[in-house]
């Protein structure tokens, strides 16, 4: 099963995500608490893919998405968003996210947005 790096200031949404992510099979390569440390583990990990909240303390996601991808182009990154981002949204799918998962989610759409995007891999 695909291995998946969490990416998010708050350890109660990394948890909530965690859990939803191994209910359904995934492995949890790793977590970050910010865009700077999902850089390096990104480097360091190799994840199929990752989930990466936009607003973060030391960096956010749109900077380290864009870092992640002018690395790696062939990436997988889904952006959470809180309810409002909508500009923010599209910058996302500019730098290249692979899609987005809006606040508050259900576990069945974080488990198919992660299917879409991974494919048959």
């Amino acid at each position: 099963m695909a291995r998946i790096l969490i990416v998010d200031d708050s350890r109660t949404s990394r948890k909530m995500l965690k859990e939803v992510l191994e209910n359904a099979g995934y492995e949890i390569a790793g977590e970050a608490a910010n865009g700077e440390e999902g850089i390096i583990m990104y480097r360091d990990l190799k994840p199929d893919a990752v989930t990466m909240d936009i607003t973060m303390p030391v960096m956010n996601g749109l900077d380290a998405l864009a870092v992640i991808k002018k690395e790696d182009e062939a990436a997988k990154v889904i952006m959470i968003t809180a309810a409002g981002q909508k500009e923010k949204i599209v910058r996302a799918i500019k730098i290249g996210a692979d899609d987005f998962i809006p606040k508050p989610y259900e576990a069945e759409q974080v488990i198919n947005t992660l299917e879409h995007v991974l494919g048959s891999q």
